[in-house]
């Protein structure tokens, strides 16, 4: 009998998900579940992660990534754009976030946790097909950080209110169009111009540093960031499940997923506010009332008690990780995810980095794809302040980590 290869095992699993879905799931679950599939082998092929960004640069010198996430964050913008001036930004849930105390601390706190578990909301499904003990212990602890932050959210007005608004979003945040309505566009096109800006700055600003530590010896370069150099965008095509993915297509087809979601669901990407959910339920499992969490959180009872397969955000980050299953198999990449060599320290360090997370994505109401990403593709303001509190954070945390011997 002939053994099936890793390439088509992930294409039965993919095959088996999809129709079994289609079939079962309603339109809207059916969707989540396809968006997040999509999302986790693009995200696996192209090796991108947003945790990777500052960890790769602090510890390898390289910055590929963080000029990857730039071009992303571009194409998102200009496709959101064409969408939002020709359907209007009224009729979407845009992540225009407020820019306060809160937006600071938690880029800060994510920052400084995503480097200790060297993943973020969505990575920590990701690393999960590759460290389980690492990634649950990241994400037990990721979900009591967003558990206890839920009730700070809701009530605390140094992370509800906003230092700066504009007109459409009084007193809730910066929707840069807003600033430049006597523009072309209805302001759409000075904001897309103003976000190339900002990525330009980024840009030179890490080329500039990876150049340095060229000269200073102590470049020592990423091995998937290599393995993707010499590839062309029409070498990346579908049509061969096992290639690899260059970054930067990558980067495009997550900005076309992330239009695509947009387009049906109204809003962007999210992915942490689940986290604290499920936290939620194992509670509940342990013997705490439904009535008790929910009104600790300041949140529904019917949210905890609703299924995990049935809440549309929690579906799709499930998918992330059975998408990320597929892309490992298809590149014939699958290993015992459960062996490691991990001391008490390491485990400890995981936790303090989840719940760091955890807790900065309730102050800066999102993690690295709600408060970040999401809020730059949407024009808001605060994404690239949160990023900016991201990576100070970020080398606050590698510095941290190299105190306690963590890293190198």
């Amino acid at each position: 009998m002939k053994v099936l290869s890793q390439t088509q095992i992930g294409s039965l699993i993919a095959i088996t998900l999809i129709v079994s879905a289609a079939i079962t799931a309603s339109s809207d679950l059916f969707l989540r579940l396809l968006i997040g599939l999509a999302l986790g082998i693009t995200l696996t092929k192209s090796a991108i992660g947003f945790a990777g960004s500052v960890n790769r640069a602090y510890r390898r010198g390289s910055t590929e990534l963080i000029k990857t996430l730039m071009l992303m964050f571009v194409s998102a913008s200009i496709m959101s754009a064409a969408l939002l001036y020709s359907q209007g930004n009224e009729h979407f849930q845009l992540w225009v976030n407020p820019i306060n105390a809160g937006l600071i601390l938690g880029g800060l706190m994510f920052g400084f946790g995503m480097t200790l578990s060297s993943c973020c909301a969505s990575g920590v499904m990701v690393e999960m097909v590759a460290d389980v003990p690492r990634a649950l212990t990241t994400l037990v602890a990721f979900g009591l950080g967003v558990y206890i932050g839920f009730p700070l959210q809701a009530s605390a007005s140094w992370i509800t209110d906003s230092w700066l608004s504009s007109a459409s979003y009084t007193d809730k945040g910066v929707f840069l169009p807003d600033w430049f309505s006597w523009g072309p566009l209805n302001g759409y096109l000075m904001a897309v111009l103003v976000t190339v800006v900002f990525a330009y700055i980024v840009v030179k600003l890490a080329e500039r540093y990876q150049q340095t530590r060229k000269e200073q010896g102590r470049y020592l370069g990423v091995a998937a960031e290599e393995a993707r150099q010499n590839l062309v965008l029409m070498q990346q095509g579908a049509s061969k499940l096992s290639a690899l993915w260059s970054m930067n297509f990558g980067a495009v087809v997550i900005a076309a997923i992330f239009t695509i979601l947009m387009i049906t669901t109204g809003a962007g990407w999210g992915a942490s506010t689940p986290f604290g959910i499920w936290f939620g339920k194992l509670l509940i499992m342990l013997g705490v009332s439904a009535s008790d969490v929910a009104q600790f959180s300041h949140k529904s009872v019917e949210l905890f008690q609703t299924p995990v397969l049935q809440h549309g955000v929690s579906l799709q980050n499930i998918g992330i990780l059975l998408g990320t299953v597929i892309a490992v198999l298809w590149l014939g990449k699958w290993r015992n995810p459960w062996v490691n060599s991990y001391t008490i320290k390491h485990y400890a360090l995981f936790a303090l980095g989840g719940i760091s997370m955890g807790l900065g994505t309730r102050f800066a109401n999102g993690c690295n794809v709600g408060a970040l990403f999401t809020p730059i593709a949407n024009f808001s303001l605060s994404g690239w302040v949160f990023f900016v509190a991201l990576i100070i954070g970020g080398v606050v945390g590698n510095r941290f980590a190299q105190k306690v011997r963590m890293i190198g």
